[in-house]
């Protein structure tokens, strides 16, 4: 099993290292505006005519403050659209079962989780949304939401690369670039790859079918793959259907299974790459990709060992083995899951192929001290990359402490602003996660969503409360949140979890990019070597720790313990 475990880790890495290398080169491109000819004159009438354009032809860039308003109102707008969209279901077409439009507060929930790349669903897909309302509401907020978490990167590494600059690009056409020259080909190419595979993609209505029992169940239909090629590869997570890939017609094979996978952190991984190469040193982004890569191979060894342990109990009931198999599916196992699950985790996708609420209690934790910690190890598509820069300029600012020199990171002074700004962004997810959970077990409403009691209950609770603040999406599906309190408080947190981090760091990036870029000197921090990747991840676990052990504590810990001292 051992080896097994190993060969599954490290040929993911491989391929997945290999794949993005090459989209990191296309992605840099992008970051720099070096666009084929034939596709700028394609482009140049659609600028013009969005006033986007300078009359010599080049575009019109933002400071990060015009940078960050168009963001907040492009989202705000997509907000408002599919909340309408969502209200007003019944009358539109494409809804052959004829669903009703959903509740306002349960439409405000979604409509708020999909514009912020989260895709918290407090419903079912198949018996809540009709195919119009997944495919032109849910799936155009997939593209746009993970549009906007590149984008936003994008405005970062810019930062980093220009100086003595007032502008960090143009978001509108970094959007427009984005999704048409990268997520919508990707996402086309994914979506054949998965009805290859037995992904359903029609638009047939649902189907009844007779059981060998002589029972009539009723199948779901529905455009299937192409919802979750971006479901997957912009790091959405939500699911077509309730169970997401769970699901056989959302996941069938192993090999649709290893394929999403690698879809979920591509994108992230090869933004790694681009980092490096437009800021001129491969190997800061190369250093980056290190330290994911060690966190991500110690929490997949981590789940894999807790879910193979499983539970002592099992064995007093009788079981051959205590591997702990439920809410698993077969067709996967064991490893497949537990790999897939620190996936969806380190990136803010959210997507399953097994119930996380059956794990063991310290094979749950794992998941969700991934995404407590800001979902940095690789992270979300865009997100990811800047959340974990913010802890490199933390790290930066320590290391200039220890040996005495101001802080610099690729020859940029770090600060008394930036570092403000990086304490808010930071702390601005904790807060959230610690005052909600806070909130839910002292109030009556709260409380009456939590279907299991105790200790396992109380880490449902943290573990919506972490999904919500950092985009991810997830959940321990114990927890009953389609009620009034939960949306509306799942809805701020969702929207305050997003832009409360995106707006701090447009602002770093609006600082960083005005400064001269200092030379190196024998002073310099180096920060691609091995030294400095270790006070990294140790900054990353120590900020982790400090925050969360308590709460951690309380719940699966506790948990454990109770399980395995029970005995």
């Amino acid at each position: 099993m051992a080896s097994s475990a190993f060969l599954l880790i490290a040929s993911f890495l491989l391929i997945l290292l290999l794949l993005a290398k090459p989209l990191g080169n296309i992605i840099a491109n992008m970051i720099n505006g070096d666009i084929p000819l034939w596709l700028t004159k394609a482009e140049s009438g659609l600028w013009r005519c969005c006033g986007l354009q300078k009359p010599g032809g080049t575009v019109k860039e933002m400071s990060w403050r015009q940078y960050a308003l168009a963001i907040i109102i492009f989202n705000l707008t997509g907000l408002l659209l599919l909340f309408t969209l969502l209200v007003a279901q019944r009358v539109l077409p494409l809804n052959p079962e004829h669903f009703p439009g959903l509740k306002w507060d349960l439409a405000l929930n979604t409509a708020v989780s999909f514009i912020t790349n989260t895709d918290w669903q407090a419903y079912s897909g198949e018996n809540t949304l009709s195919y119009f309302s997944q495919m032109t509401g849910l799936t155009v907020q997939n593209f746009l939401s993970a549009a906007t978490g590149i984008a936003v990167v994008f405005a970062l590494i810019r930062a980093f690369s220009r100086h003595g600059v007032k502008t960090v690009g143009n978001a509108w056409i970094d959007i427009t670039r984005i999704t048409l020259y990268l997520l919508l080909p990707l996402s086309i190419i994914i979506a054949l790859v998965f009805v290859s595979q037995g992904v359903i993609q029609n638009f047939e209505p649902y189907q009844l079918a007779h059981t060998i029992e002589d029972q009539q169940q009723l199948i779901p239909m529905g455009p299937v793959a192409s919802q979750e090629a971006i479901k997957l590869l912009g790091t959405n997570g939500g699911g077509f259907f309730g169970a997401s890939s769970a699901h056989p017609f959302e996941n069938p094979t192993a090999i649709s299974n290893f394929i999403q996978i690698l879809s979920i952190l591509l994108i992230p991984c090869a933004l790694c790459f681009a980092f490096g190469q437009v800021i001129g040193d491969n190997h800061q982004g190369h250093a980056l990709l290190w330290a994911m890569c060690i966190i991500f191979v110690v929490a997949t060894v981590g789940v894999m060992y807790a879910e193979l342990k499983g539970n002592p109990h099992f064995s007093l009931l009788g079981a051959a083995s205590n591997i702990n198999l439920e809410g698993k599916e077969n067709r996967f196992g064991i490893l497949a899951t537990s790999i897939y699950a620190v996936v969806t985790t380190a990136a803010s996708c959210g997507a399953v192929n097994a119930m996380h609420d059956s794990f063991t209690a310290l094979g749950g934790m794992i998941p969700m001290w991934l995404i407590q910690i800001g979902e940095v190890v690789f992270g979300g598509v865009g997100s990811g990359l800047y959340g974990m820069l913010l802890f490199v300029l933390l790290t930066v600012f320590i290391g200039g402490l220890m040996i005495g020199r101001a802080p610099e990171y690729l020859g940029k002074k770090i600060e008394v602003f930036e570092m403000k700004m990086v304490a808010l962004a930071i702390l601005v997810t904790p807060t959230l996660v610690l005052l909600g959970s806070a909130l839910v077990i002292s109030t009556t409403s709260g409380r009456a969503g939590i279907l299991n009691p105790g200790a396992h209950g109380f880490s449902e609770v943290l573990y919506a409360l972490s999904s919500a603040a950092n985009n991810n999406g997830g959940a321990f599906a114990g927890l009953n949140t389609n009620s009034v309190f939960y949306n509306l408080l799942l809805a701020a947190t969702l929207f305050f979890g997003r832009f409360g981090v995106i707006l701090p760091v447009l602002a770093i990036a609006g600082s960083l990019v005005v400064k001269k870029r200092q030379p190196v000197s024998n002073g310099t921090l180096p920060t691609s070597g091995p030294l400095f990747i270790g006070l990294l991840i140790l900054t990353i676990m120590l900020i982790g720790a400090l925050t969360f052990i308590p709460a951690l504590i309380l719940g699966p810990v506790i948990e454990h313990l109770q399980i395995w001292l029970s005995r």
